[in-house]
């Protein structure tokens, strides 16, 4: 594998530095999506760790979030002394696009980490990984979780909520 393929697969099939098993299966990003959107969320999403307002944990998050049309939104985390109205930097970015009429989501990058220093991949919670289902097609909407522009992985929403519960479950 030349050095070129090496940045362009960013799946793992474990990690190593943790010794946990990571579920997905090995993508060339170019295959979903291309390195420079990856790269341009992944910046966009690193930007809003400094917007946080995470007074209690102390644990900042960015996201950044893609329509299919390129236009990017971008969310932070902001918490809450009654924790339960804190609020996600991926449903932020998911709330400000919807509230602007957007229906149709390529991709969103996220980041994070203590004290806003980014060490180690971030994945989203399961509320967050809800909100997702219900915008986005779970074969054709990609996570991208990032340590850095140069070291992220790219996840098919299916992947990271396998069995999700989303609108079709509805009809009757």
């Amino acid at each position: 594998m030349t050095e070129n393929e090496k940045k362009k697969t960013h799946l793992p099939a474990s990690r190593p530095e943790s010794g946990l098993s990571v579920r997905g299966r090995q993508t060339p990003a170019s295959d979903v999506i291309s390195d420079l959107k990856c790269r341009e969320l992944i910046r966009a999403a690193r930007e809003m760790l400094k917007y946080s307002y995470v007074p209690y944990s102390h644990f900042h998050v960015g996201a950044a979030l893609m329509t299919k049309a390129g236009k990017i939104y971008r969310g932070c985390n902001i918490e809450n002394a009654s924790y339960g109205a804190t609020n996600c930097a991926e449903r932020t970015a998911f709330f400000k696009a919807v509230s602007e009429g957007e229906r149709e989501f390529l991709a969103i990058a996220i980041v994070g980490g203590h004290e806003g220093r980014v060490e180690d991949f971030c994945p989203p919670c399961g509320i967050c990984r809800q909100v997702m289902a219900e915008f986005c097609d779970l074969d054709n909407f990609y996570v991208i979780l990032s340590r850095s522009e140069e070291d992220y992985w790219v996840y098919p929403l299916s992947e990271i909520l396998p069995m999700a519960f989303t609108p079709h479950d509805l009809e009757v």
